[in-house]
């Protein structure tokens, strides 16, 4: 089942990637353009991956895997036609006879072995290794070494994707980088049983899609609770994007009464809601100290003739409180005090919290300021060791999509 109504409830089920041979084909050359700073030591991140699946799963956590799902449905053949077809015409390739030996190639495979393609990627050298010397393009090469782009930072899969309620928003990427880990996810949906609506014929409600105008992403997406969805407008996520969430959640089978709009600044370093704020406990949230006085808030609700009210807001504790319905909200700052700590642990995703269940979450363990903090506000920490995985800049919320939480 699909069904997530709250940040904190207990985690059931979560979709992640294991980071692959994608991140083997990343080069200094093409860093910035794949959205990294850094290449990551794949024996060594592969293993800190382990260990986080690890940690979900003795809580109790379903771990499903990008890789498995996306052969399950590649096994279908009309399935695997039309995705290739789809991926082939999202990909560099200007050589119609090129599109079709490459087409001809990947039909020839083994359904895990396509998905492992789809996201690793696809290098020239081993479509002119087929072809000979038969080419002009085998002896005059292009510097770019991909017809098909590995998907570096799909080890980060909060970004394609989030559920909200039973249905499931798959993002308008921002960056052509990432656009392909949103067309899976949209597969995955249409085809996958996994994401079947169990209460009739079809797929669950899809609530945003790829081709849709603006870009949003699911980084920006926090469900406070089953009446209130949190929205980031940021460097990632459009207001046109917002809206249009906003409506189709106000109109369709959702639970969503409120929209709660918070504009973070439009920098690398807060390029997500939840590198900057996410929520720990009922009433908790933890939250990089610098942002407070940045941010602005608005409150979207739907009217009676169909329409959207937009409400400007002044404060984010009360605006939180009002929210929820709580008597009062806690905002621990990360950093322990320290505005250098708070500023280097949020680079390192110190508030990048995933909640396992209410006042337990998952965090790196070299964010030691901000760990001790919330620890001492009597929140339960589970570290994970991070050295490598933090190399794509984002924290254990950012490395799983949640299926499945309990209700609170």
């Amino acid at each position: 089942m699909i069904n997530v109504t709250n940040e904190i409830g207990t985690l059931q089920s979560v979709l992640v990637h294991r980071p692959g041979r994608e991140l083997e084909r990343l080069t200094p050359r093409y860093l910035e353009e794949m959205l990294f700073e850094d290449i990551p030591w794949l024996k060594k991140i592969r293993e800190e991956h382990d260990l986080f699946a690890e940690t979900l799963s003795k809580r109790g956590c379903k771990v499903y895997y990008y890789h498995d799902l996306l052969a399950d449905i590649l096994r279908e053949e009309a399935v695997c036609r039309v995705m290739i077809d789809d991926v082939l015409s999202a990909c560099r390739i200007g050589s119609t006879l090129l599109k079709e030996s490459i087409r001809d190639y990947l039909r020839g495979m083994e359904a895990e072995r396509l998905a492992e393609v789809f996201i690793s990627g696809l290098e020239k050298k081993e479509i002119d290794r087929l072809a000979g010397q038969s080419r002009l393009s085998s002896y005059i090469r292009e510097a770019y070494p991909f017809y098909i782009n590995p998907l570096t930072n799909l080890y980060f899969t909060r970004d394609p994707g989030a559920v909200i309620d039973s249905g499931l928003v798959v993002s308008a990427m921002k960056t052509p980088a990432r656009n392909r880990e949103s067309l899976i996810l949209q597969y995955l949906h249409d085809y996958h049983p996994l994401f079947a609506d169990p209460q009739g014929e079809g797929q669950i409600p899809l609530w945003y899609k790829p081709s849709d105008l603006d870009s949003i992403e699911g980084g920006d997406i926090l469900m406070l609770s089953p009446e209130v969805v949190a929205v980031g407008c940021s460097a990632r996520t459009g207001t046109e994007g917002i809206e249009r969430l906003a409506e189709r959640l106000f109109s369709g089978p959702s639970g969503i009464q409120e929209v709660l709009v918070i504009q973070i600044p439009f920098v690398r370093a807060f390029m997500h809601l939840d590198t900057v704020i996410t929520m720990v406990d009922r009433d908790t949230f933890t939250i990089f100290p610098d942002i407070r006085e940045k941010i602005a808030l608005f409150r979207l609700k739907p009217t009676k003739r169909g329409g959207i009210s937009i409400s400007p807001l002044d404060s984010l504790e009360k605006s939180l409180k009002e929210s929820l319905k709580l008597p009062a909200i806690r905002l621990i700052e990360s950093g322990g005090g320290d505005d250098l700590t708070a500023a280097r642990e949020q680079w390192n995703d110190s508030t990048n919290t995933l909640a396992l269940e209410p006042g337990v979450v998952v965090t790196y363990d070299r964010n030691v300021a901000s760990n001790d903090t919330l620890r001492a506000a009597g929140i339960e920490v589970v570290e994970i060791e991070g050295s490598e995985l933090v190399r794509g800049r984002g924290g254990p919320r950012c490395m799983s999509m949640p299926l499945q939480r309990e209700a609170i």
